[in-house]
This record gives structure tokens, C-alpha cells and sequence, in this order.
């Protein structure tokens, strides 16, 4: 298995209906964006649709931490990367950035805490071995990549001393 690091999406349009009143990207479809690199992500670690359906397993979002830097508009076309931070038997830490396809700048990112389950339950459960073994293969290509400096933020309302 070729193994990416990061992992890059497909480039991605923006769909008319995804512009807001302001005439930018709705703050929801960020999120699209990411989930449907995030898709592209684990279908290529063997955690996809047919992963869902043969297994009945699949992933689940925990937590996700988004930051908005640069406004999308219609006319922009995107890719977005997926970089393994963190696992365990159970979870993924994972980071990404949404990228103008052509120029390059930074429009969001994404920190995701992501959870294996077993959809009999549902509950949170350990992935197989030959998953565990795909997961582990990623982070390890990953693991050369820099951390990057947006991951492990907080939200919080900084204040002046005084």
C-alpha cells in the first residue's frame, strides 16, 4: 500500500447552494469539505463504505476543532489534506487543511478526534488487525511530516494582563 504523507483529496468545487448571504462558504460546508477528504482518507486505509457494510464497523467523529483563515467563494476550487497525528486501538487524531487548488492559501483547518465502532452496539471498538496494521503504516509515513503549528489548539478568550 502507497501510502501518501499528507494524504491529498481530489480537488474539489464549490457548489452554488454552499454560498451564504455574505457570499463566501457557509461555515457547515467547510466541514463537508473535510469529511469528504476524510472519506478519501480511510477508503484508502480500508475503513470505507464496503468497511461499513461487510464489517458492520466504521468511524465515528468525537471531536472536531475547526479554524476559518481565509474566505471560499464559488469561483475557488479546493484540495484538502489529511494527516495522521495520533492513534490508538480505538481512535484516530487526525489533522487537515482546506487549500486553494491553483494558488495555494490556507482557507480552514481541522483537528478530529474520531472513534472505531461497531455498529451492533453501536460502540466503541478496537480495530481488526489487518486495520490496526493499515492504521499503523499511515502514521508511520505521517510521522516524518512536521506537526503542524495549528494543531492542539484550545478555544479560549485571551486576556491582557492589567
Amino acid at each position: 500500500m502507497s501510502i501518501p504523507a499528507p494524504f491529498i483529496s481530489r480537488v474539489m468545487n464549490i457548489e452554488k447552494d454552499w454560498i451564504d448571504y455574505n457570499g463566501h462558504l457557509n461555515m457547515a460546508y467547510y466541514n463537508v469539505l473535510f469529511d469528504r477528504c476524510s472519506d478519501e482518507a480511510f477508503e484508502a486505509m480500508g475503513l470505507g463504505p464496503a468497511y461499513a457494510r461487510d464489517r458492520r464497523l466504521t468511524i465515528y467523529t468525537a471531536e472536531v476543532h475547526v479554524c476559518y483563515v481565509q474566505e471560499i467563494h464559488l469561483d475557488h476550487q479546493v484540495v484538502v489534506s489529511f494527516q495522521l497525528l495520533d492513534h490508538d486501538e480505538k481512535r484516530l487524531r487526525f489533522y487537515q487543511e482546506i487549500r486553494h487548488a491553483s494558488e495555494g492559501w490556507l482557507a480552514a483547518t481541522s483537528e478530529q478526534l474520531a472513534l472505531h465502532v461497531d455498529m451492533a452496539g453501536p460502540k466503541v471498538a478496537p480495530f481488526p488487525p489487518d486495520i490496526q496494521a493499515k492504521v499503523e503504516a499511515v502514521r508511520a509515513a505521517h510521522m516524518a511530516l512536521p506537526v503542524p503549528e495549528r494543531a492542539g489548539r484550545s478555544i479560549a478568550i485571551r486576556r491582557k494582563n492589567g
